[in-house]
């Protein structure tokens, strides 16, 4: 059975869906079969793994809010074992078809539990606000990676978010563990992430994550190309940190799995 890993932030711009598709693509290298869900209305996950904007392909949209079979949304990319479920402006409207339905929050658990076992790894990749999509995505999740800008006021924004996954862990996912809290946009000339950086290893300890993601030129232009950074340049530094992300994830699963047996 795949594992499911949201990649959430309820501030935008810290990386969030940078790290969706990289994560994804770093895994699927790893000969990892992975499935990249688009679950931003933006769709940016969707043309950063090189999935153009066709007017009539199905998305997300049409398999949570309009029975589509949700094996016949997914798509192929150029890496043989990454497929992604994408999105587009449709699924803003999600927010509000759903409002009124039972069981709105586990729309999305359902898709999910449906593919699960053809992969190893999802990852979805949630908006940047804590919506309805966000908490279906957090419902669908076995964990939670959260990308945190080095600055302070991003410091300000993990403190709301972890209340929010406890309130949520209480009603819906008892289950929702923390993958871990990545830092982004790591400027090593600067004091200040540096500061943060140490900051959020006091204060959170073992949940910060070893790896940080450089501010890197290359990885800002892949999305222009439609490419992961490993296609676009692999060996720029955030093509590097990337792999490196997904060999932690991967070996802190293998940790996990030694200590349940």
């Amino acid at each position: 059975m795949g594992k499911v890993i949201a990649i959430a932030n309820q501030k935008g711009g810290v990386g969030k869906t940078t790290t969706a598709v990289n994560l994804a693509a770093a895994l699927a290298i790893r000969e990892k079969k992975v499935l990249l869900i688009d679950a931003d209305p933006q769709g940016n996950a969707s043309s950063g793994s090189g999935i153009e904007r066709l007017r009539n392909r199905k998305t997300l949209y049409d398999a949570m809010c309009r029975d589509e079979a949700v094996e016949d949304v997914i798509q192929p990319t150029e890496l043989p074992l990454l497929f992604v479920l994408p999105a587009d402006k449709q699924l803003a409207g999600a927010e509000i078809e759903l409002v009124n339905e039972e069981r709105r929050e586990y729309r999305l658990k359902a898709l999910v539990e449906r593919l699960r076992g053809d992969f190893d790894y999802v990852i979805i990749d949630c908006p940047p606000s804590l919506g309805l999509l966000t908490v279906n995505g957090l419902t669908a999740a076995d964990s939670l990676l959260v990308p945190i800008q080095c600055e302070y006021f991003a410091l300000e924004g993990v403190t709301e978010l972890f209340d929010t996954l406890a309130h949520l862990r209480r009603l819906l996912n008892p289950g929702l563990s923390i993958e871990g809290l990545l830092l982004t946009m790591y400027d090593e000339r600067t004091n200040l992430s540096s500061a943060v950086a140490n900051d959020l290893r006091d204060f959170y300890g073992g949940q910060v994550l070893k790896t940080v993601i450089p501010r890197n030129v290359r990885l800002a232009e892949a999305p222009s190309y439609g490419k992961p950074i490993i296609l676009y340049d692999i060996r720029s530094r955030g093509a590097e940190s990337y792999i490196n992300l997904a060999k932690e994830v991967i070996d802190n699963e293998q940790t996990g799995l030694r200590k349940g047996a």
